[in-house]
């Protein structure tokens, strides 16, 4: 009976059939056996074999991403994927494939960069790029096309390599790919025509198969007048050396923002519509270098470096113990105060890919070893280019080790939806007084930090510090409160 009424309602194969119940045997039409007939005279169908399936002697086809499929020329697009919660747009960084090259499932085609971290993108399917959309350095939305991929399938087998620029089918028949996809030429091909403002598809191409070079694009641009600087721009010699003449070496330049970069612009500009106030102290730190001493010479890893940072985010989470209220966040709609419950300490780091800020889970439950190696692992990463969305997000408050660059001390701007952050000085030797009158050296470290006056309060804020820094100026107390 089931069967009756499967056959009644699935007569044919449908195109796209997303149905995994399995049918009786049954007789293929005739429009999918015809192999002369063209691709866009018969619906397109998929069956490979990673979408097949076998149940009780009969066969049903289905496929989840055949909606993204075009029936007229085989190809795939593959878009830019959501990235995280609240990404609209990414920095393309670099590709892993050129046009061309066969893919295989989850091989990584290339790799973008959101607000938050760097993120590769993976292929869905196997078969073969057709054509790469983006260069490196734009910018992309969430759900553009990256790249186009010509998949393989039993009807029309599409054929494309580095060495042709046709399309096969099983029918005999022959496409151009100029066809199907615009003029054949590189990423850095294109790229140069964009920046000429020069629409690639009108240009003829003297390359391999109709190719678009590098010189017919600046053949193009000096027969219509376009002005480009040249890396073969004459050069003035003046006492055997050579000087460039070009005007556009004392031209303004215009740099787009990326990445990081991009992110900054929008935290800081909603930091500053929080009504701030700073609260700076020193604190005396004779104690921490002769620990950071200390570890240093007992030191058994030399993969581990210890430095001054793990043993004050380590005191710092312990006087978040007591002050609760600096490692919360503010819902400004209803007007709601949210203590965290876990110490994610970040860590501001300047790298050349813009400024990051990297936290630290759950610092009340790590010793200072295991603050040491995250801090370690989250440097690498950062200076790489490679963290994960996770070691951006989820941060509680946030540490600005200015002192490792240079500067006593700084004031800065909230990272919210923190309700607190901290500028740490450098450690230098200045003269002391102590109280019978005598003058002493002492390392000196200032501290700067910045509230929002709607969560906290200068006297919760000054309470807070000093028992910080009585942590820091004692470390027996630290150790025995530390669990």
């Amino acid at each position: 009976m089931i069967a009756r009424r499967i056959w009644r309602s699935h007569r044919f194969l449908r195109p796209f059939s997303s149905s995994s119940v399995c049918s009786p045997p049954f007789r293929v039409p005739d429009y999918l056996s015809q192999s002369s007939s063209s691709p866009a005279s018969r619906p397109f169908f998929v069956h490979p074999p990673t979408l097949m399936k076998c149940c009780g002697g009969s066969r049903s086809w289905f496929s989840n991403e055949a909606m993204t499929i075009d029936s007229n020329s085989g190809l795939i697009d593959v878009p830019l994927a959501q990235t995280g919660e609240g990404i609209a747009e990414c920095e393309l960084l670099k590709w892993f494939v050129k046009e061309g090259d066969s893919v295989e499932e989850f091989q990584p085609l290339c790799e973008v960069q959101s607000d938050k971290a760097t993120i590769e993108i993976t292929s869905r399917f196997k078969g073969k790029v057709a054509l790469i959309l983006h260069t490196p350095g734009d910018i992309i939305k969430v759900g553009e096309t990256l790249v186009r991929l010509a998949v393989e399938d039993s009807q029309d087998s599409l054929l494309l390599t580095s060495d042709t620029s046709e399309i096969i089918n099983l029918g005999g028949s022959k496409q151009r790919t100029d066809n199907l996809v615009g003029a054949l030429s590189t990423p850095a091909v294109r790229n140069l025509a964009k920046d000429l403002g020069i629409d690639i598809n009108v240009i003829t191409g003297t390359g391999k198969d109709g190719r678009v070079l590098k010189e017919d694009v600046l053949r193009f641009s000096d027969q219509k007048g376009f002005v480009t600087d040249s890396v073969s721009s004459e050069h003035a010699v003046i006492g055997g050396d050579s000087v460039s003449t070009k005007a556009s070496d004392f031209e303004d330049k215009t740099v787009p923002l990326r990445g990081f970069s991009r992110a900054m612009v929008k935290t800081m500009t909603m930091a500053t519509s929080v009504p701030h106030f700073h609260f700076v102290e020193e604190i005396n730190c004779d104690a921490l270098v002769e620990l950071k001493q200390f570890f240093k010479q007992n030191n058994t890893d030399s993969t581990i470096k210890h430095t001054f940072l793990p043993t004050l985010i380590k005191s710092l989470s312990m006087a978040l113990t007591k002050y609760p209220f600096v490692n919360s966040c503010f819902n400004a709609e209803s007007l709601e105060i949210i203590l965290k419950g876990s110490h994610n300490i970040g860590v501001a780091m300047a790298t050349e890919h813009g400024l990051v800020v990297p936290n630290i889970k759950n610092v009340q439950s790590l010793s200072l070893l295991e603050i040491t190696k995250e801090l370690s692992r989250l440097q690498h990463l950062a200076t790489n280019n490679k963290l994960n969305p996770e070691d951006v997000t989820g941060g509680t408050i946030t540490l600005s080790n200015i002192g490792a660059i240079g500067g006593k001390f700084g004031s800065p701007l909230l990272n919210l939806p923190e309700v607190a952050i901290i500028a740490l000085g450098r450690i230098e030797k200045v003269p002391k007084f102590s109280e019978e009158g005598t003058v002493y050296p002492a390392s000196i470290m200032m501290v700067n930090i910045a509230a929002d006056h709607r969560v906290l309060d200068g006297a919760t804020v000054a309470r807070f510090c000093c028992q910080w820094k009585e942590y820091i100026e004692k470390p027996e107390l630290l150790m025995l409160q530390m669990r």
